[in-house]
């Protein structure tokens, strides 16, 4: 009876044991990725310097949301890897025009812009969601958009989920505004120079070619957002509603929508377009998933500043701990986003360039 009694207090023991083990466990985890991290910011977050010199810079200065911090990340890691592939190329001698360094600066140049970094007042940052503390502080800095915008929130047509949802088909279609002024400048600085030229030479014909591939790019540009500025006319008047007379649209995340407007239009075969539309399906559900890590992100951090006025140690690292988590799985996300955006960009981009041979 005495062994019988004494079960319970052995396998409470043994129990004991196993959580004090697992606690350490855990606690060793927990240390060997601050550890990790630490070397990593301490080695730099990226291994190009001026990419580093940026971070820094916006982590000190820029004061952004938990989200625009995650974006300007996978931003910056794009960046890292074209330059870093770009490097490469160099070294082969695969860039002899320079077209490929020209398109990285105008790259950098773009996010630079984005994130109000490029020097100029008036340049001002989009935030993503319409939806935040109640109130929308963003600009459209396009008169047409403006009246636009200010027509659809006062309309009743939509819910507080669709004006969240319109906004950021608004503020893509600034963004592509944006991109497409910053690619004109570097045109028309490009022919001032090429103008000036007096003897023709071989070099000067492959300067023409370069000119001429920038050309369709702007006028690819231009097109997308002609057709982007329509719908939202469309929308903004009719609604979400499909019963109300607007076209159901195949897919919903606006850059979704100009891929396959874009594909429809490029030299593809009824098969590949089919394969193109799947594709397409599965990275609107890739940005479906990064958007609600945003909005997981951004309520993590509100409770964690809410957390850190309380005073709460045990409390204040779960949720140290819990932001840490959600903020590098942003970051992770926005990176295979972006790079997914990137590759099917480039496949279109193929494919209509075949269109004009």
């Amino acid at each position: 009876m005495a062994a019988v009694r004494a079960l319970p207090a052995l396998a409470a023991a043994l129990l004991l044991a196993a959580a004090g083990q697992a606690s350490k466990y855990s606690r060793e985890a927990n240390e060997g990725l601050a550890a990790a991290d630490g070397k990593r910011r301490e080695a730099g977050e990226f291994r190009v310097v001026r990419l580093n010199q940026i971070w820094e810079k916006a982590q000190r200065q820029l004061h952004l949301s938990a989200v625009k911090l995650a974006e300007l990340h996978s931003d910056l890691k794009i960046q890292e890897k074209d330059e870093l592939s770009w490097k490469k190329l160099k070294a082969e001698g695969l860039d002899e025009d320079g077209e490929k360094e020209a398109k990285l600066r105008r790259n950098l140049n773009v996010i630079m812009t984005k994130y109000g970094m490029n020097g100029k007042k008036d340049s001002q940052l989009v935030d993503t969601n319409y939806i935040k503390d109640g109130t929308e502080s963003d600009t459209l800095d396009d008169p047409r958009l403006e009246k636009l915008w200010s027509k659809a929130k006062t309309s009743g047509k939509f819910s507080d989920e669709e004006l969240d949802k319109l906004w950021r088909e608004f503020t893509h279609h600034k963004e592509k505004i944006r991109e497409y002024n910053i690619l004109l400048e570097t045109v028309s600085r490009t022919e001032d120079i090429h103008k000036n030229v007096i003897n023709p030479s071989e070099e000067n014909l492959v300067k023409e070619e370069i000119l001429h591939n920038k050309h369709r790019e702007l006028k690819e540009k231009l097109r997308s957002i002609n057709q982007g500025f329509e719908r939202l006319r469309k929308v903004s008047h009719q609604g979400y509603d499909t019963t109300s007379g607007m076209i159901q649209q195949e897919f919903e995340e606006p850059r979704v929508i100009d891929l396959w407007d874009m594909a429809k239009s490029a030299n593809f075969t009824e098969k590949e377009l089919e394969s193109f539309r799947e594709e397409l399906k599965h990275f609107e559900a890739k940005i479906e998933k990064h958007h609600h890590y945003q909005k997981q992100l951004e309520i993590s951090h509100q409770k964690l500043k809410h957390v850190e006025e309380t005073g709460d140690k045990d409390h204040l690292n779960r949720n140290k701990e819990k932001y840490a988590m959600l903020q590098e799985k942003t970051k992770e996300l926005g990176y295979k986003v972006k790079k997914h955006l990137q590759d099917l960009s480039s496949r279109i981009s193929q494919g209509l360039q075949h269109n004009e041979l």
